[in-house]
């Protein structure tokens, strides 16, 4: 099975078990320091289901991985990510968890809870449906002998501050990001520092489509094996110069409400009338 570009990114961060047991100390369990990095193991994410005309597919995980306290296993987590809403993500867990279990049942006798978490990132609405029964239409004579099943979605863009202030890796970071994106917020940099800064910036790209965290990525000549940065360090020219331009865009449009043309404009401004007309042409963007 061949994963696109988002899935791919998105897993390259969240596969370092530093980040891995951030989210997982961070959305499970108040932020106490309960899964340690050195616990956790990575596990196939593959698994293989026969469909009723007897093919074999493939389903995967986007990261998965055994946490175990010395010897003894005591679960199984896996994270799947979406940046839009999927009223069909509930039957996929199911299958992600239901393989799990299989494979324990095939491999031995050492059995563990199956655990899966589903971080959204979307901020343009809720995700509401997480359970089965919120799936499906299922008349009340039925529901007695329908088991539901609940998925534990967790909206990043959503999290209380004193929420996102629990992670203490990098997914900290992309937290903040998202929450200041759904509040319509400037994104205000930290000094916090990166660890994984190629794997942050990559992602942010994806997840945003905004270029500017490639550019950033070039004009810092970051690299895997360069050394960490913070986003002031990362972004503060970027911002500094999106500031720049808001203003004179909003010195351009006064201007043009007074009646100016764009080369009296040009000449108030000290610019060419091409930068005048592009100064004019552009949308006011909220976070950088």
């Amino acid at each position: 099975m061949v994963k696109n570009k988002k899935d791919i990114t998105e897993k390259t961060l969240e596969d370092y078990n530093d980040v891995f047991a951030d989210i997982v100390n961070g959305l499970l369990f108040g932020g106490e320091q309960v899964v340690h990095e050195d616990e956790l193991s990575p596990v196939p994410t593959t698994s293989q289901y026969k469909t009723d005309d007897g093919e074999i597919h493939e389903q995967e995980r986007d990261v998965s991985k055994l946490w175990k306290d010395v010897t003894i296993t005591v679960a199984l987590i896996g994270v799947e990510n979406q940046t839009d809403p999927d009223s069909d993500m509930i039957f996929r867990v199911m299958g992600y968890d239901g393989a799990s279990y299989r494979s324990q049942l095939l491999a031995g006798k050492e059995r563990y809870p199956v655990i899966t978490l589903v971080l959204y990132f979307g901020y343009e609405s809720h995700w509401n449906q997480r359970t089965l029964y919120d799936r499906l239409d299922i008349p009340d004579k039925l529901k007695e002998y329908v088991s539901d099943y609940r998925m534990n979605v967790f909206e990043i863009a959503y999290l209380e501050d004193e929420v996102i202030e629990r992670f203490h890796s990098d997914f900290g970071i992309v937290a903040r990001y998202f929450s200041q994106k759904r509040k319509k917020e400037k994104y205000k940099p930290t000094s916090e520092e990166i660890k994984h800064v190629d794997e942050v910036l990559k992602l942010m790209k994806v997840l945003t489509g905004d270029n500017r965290f490639q550019e950033a990525q070039k004009q810092k000549r970051i690299s895997k094996e360069g050394g960490s940065m913070t986003m002031i360090d990362v972004f503060g020219e970027f911002i500094a110069e999106g500031e720049a331009r808001g203003e004179a865009r909003g010195e351009a449009r006064a201007y043009r409400k007074m009646g100016l043309t764009d080369e009296e404009i040009a000449e108030k401004m000290d610019k060419t009338v091409e930068e005048v007309r592009e100064i004019l042409r552009e949308k006011e963007v909220v976070a950088s």
